[in-house]
C-alpha cells in the first residue's frame, strides 16, 4: 500500500515539474506563483492519500479531493487560479463539503502579498435515511475585513426525490438546490441565497466527459445602484479525463459583483483523489 502511494506521489511530482516549465513560458511572475501553489498541492495530495493503516479508524466512508490549476484566464487576471474541492460522507447522516479559491490581485506577479482567498465550509445533515433533504450550515471566509458570513438553510437533492430521480438519472444529471435562508454577517439579516449545483454526464459521447458547476443567486442585499438587484455568481466546468485521475478542464465564470469583465474563461488541469 505504501509503495503504491509513493509511486503516485512521485508521478505527481514529475507532473508538477513539467507543469512548472510550461508556466515559465507563460510568464516568470505567474510561474513563480503557480510553482508555489503546486508544491502546496503536492503536500496536500500526499497527506490525502496516506494509507488507512496510518489511522486507527476511518473518519469518512467515501469522498474526494480535486485540485484545480488554471494557468490561462481570458479576461480577468485577478480571478481564481487555484481551487481545491473536498467532499466526505461522515457518520450519523452527516456530510462535509468545502471549496478553497486562491486568486491574483490586480494582475500582480508577486505571490506573497497579493493573493486573495475565498473558502466555503459546509456541514450537512440528512434529515432521515430516505429523505432528499439536508439541514445545512455554511461558513464563508475571505480576504479583507468584515466580509465573512455564515448561513443556515436546507438542501434539496432532486436525484433522491421520488418521481424525479428516474427522469434525472436518464438524463445523467445530478441536481441539488440549497436555500440559505438565514445569514449571519454585517449585512441586513433579510439577505438570503439560492445555491444550485449540478453535474451532467455524456455517456453517449464519452464516459470521460462531464459538465459540472454551480449558480449562486443572492437576494435582498443592500448594493450600490450600479449593481444588479439580485446578483449571480456562477461557474460551469467542462472536464475531460486524460489519464486515470488527471483531467483537462475549462470553466466559464460569471460574476455580477464585478462591474467590468463580468464574464471570464479559464483553462487548466484537475487532479482528483477518490476514496
Amino acid at each position: 500500500m505504501l509503495a503504491h502511494h509513493t509511486d503516485d506521489t512521485v508521478s505527481l511530482s514529475r507532473f508538477f515539474t513539467t507543469l512548472e516549465g510550461v508556466f515559465n513560458k507563460i510568464g516568470k511572475g505567474r510561474a513563480l506563483m503557480h510553482n508555489r501553489i503546486g508544491k502546496i498541492l503536492l503536500c496536500l495530495f500526499f497527506i490525502s492519500t496516506s494509507p488507512s493503516s496510518w489511522a486507527d479508524k476511518k473518519n469518512s466512508s467515501a469522498g474526494f479531493l480535486d485540485f484545480n490549476l488554471y494557468p490561462y484566464l481570458s479576461d480577468v487576471e485577478s480571478d481564481n487560479v487555484f481551487t481545491l474541492n473536498i467532499a466526505a460522507t461522515l457518520p450519523g447522516r452527516f456530510s462535509y463539503f468545502s471549496l478553497l479559491n486562491i486568486g491574483n490581485v490586480d494582475s500582480s506577479s508577486e505571490f506573497e502579498d497579493t493573493a486573495t482567498y475565498y473558502t466555503e465550509q459546509s456541514i450537512r445533515w440528512k434529515i432521515s435515511e430516505t429523505s432528499p433533504l439536508d439541514l445545512t450550515m455554511q461558513l464563508n471566509f475571505r480576504s479583507g475585513e468584515d466580509n465573512d458570513r455564515h448561513r443556515l438553510g436546507v438542501r434539496w437533492r432532486l436525484n433522491d426525490t421520488p418521481y424525479l430521480s428516474n427522469a434525472l438519472n436518464k438524463l445523467n444529471l445530478r441536481y441539488a438546490v440549497n436555500l440559505h435562508a438565514i445569514q449571519f454577517d454585517h449585512e441586513d439579516p433579510h439577505v438570503w441565497q439560492l445555491e444550485h449545483s449540478f453535474r451532467l454526464g455524456f455517456p453517449y459521447l464519452s464516459d470521460r466527459l462531464y459538465l459540472a458547476g454551480f449558480i449562486d443567486h443572492t437576494f435582498n442585499q443592500d448594493l450600490p445602484p450600479q449593481f444588479p438587484s439580485s446578483p449571480i455568481v456562477a461557474e460551469a466546468q467542462l472536464g475531460y479525463r486524460l489519464y486515470e485521475n488527471l483531467f483537462l478542464v475549462s470553466e466559464y465564470r460569471l460574476n455580477e459583483y464585478r462591474r467590468s469583465d463580468v464574464n471570464n474563461l479559464s483553462v487548466g488541469i484537475q487532479y482528483k483523489v477518490v476514496w
